[in-house]
């Protein structure tokens, strides 16, 4: 019986979101390396993973996969314009189609207003057979560049291998 138990245990470990190693393993079947530092989880996440760095130069970032419904059929321009929603007084800045880790992809800057505060958001949809990969980082514009470098690591780290 104990040996049972192990591999239960063993099976759900295998099947949760994890960090190792500055390394978020997504239960999703992706993997991102986390920015070096400052970076904070955020806690009460509703994406994969969520990250807030505090003063001098705030801001956050998300990753969160989506491998089931409608998703994966929708163009990249459509699923990245879901991602900015709730931005008011919005200006589009720069929208261009990349590749990341193999996998095409559209990067959206956009500026606009968040509760009142003027932000700047970098978008990455990412999207392959199986999942529709969402990157963003959000910070008040100010700030926002001070972040950039750190949110673009964490896009361009993206490795996909197993299914869920």
């Amino acid at each position: 019986m104990p040996v049972a138990a192990c591999a239960l245990l063993l099976l759900a470990g295998c099947s949760a979101d994890r960090i190792e190693r500055g390394v978020f393993h997504s239960r999703k079947g992706y993997e991102v390396r986390l920015p070096a530092s400052g970076w904070l989880l955020a806690s009460g996440a509703k994406a994969d993973l969520e990250l807030r760095r505090g003063g001098p130069a705030p801001g956050g970032m998300l990753a969160d996969a989506t491998c089931e419904g409608s998703s994966p059929r929708r163009p990249l321009g459509v699923l990245a314009r879901h991602l900015v929603f709730g931005l008011t007084d919005r200006s589009d800045v720069e929208s261009q189609e990349t590749v990341v880790g193999g996998r095409h992809a559209v990067r959206s800057l956009v500026r606009g207003q968040r509760d009142g505060a003027r932000v700047a958001v970098e978008a990455v949809v990412v999207k392959d057979g199986r999942c529709v990969y969402d990157f963003l980082y959000v910070a008040p514009a100010d700030h926002f560049e001070a972040g950039r470098s750190d949110f673009r690591g964490f896009v361009e780290s993206l490795a996909v291998g197993r299914e869920p």
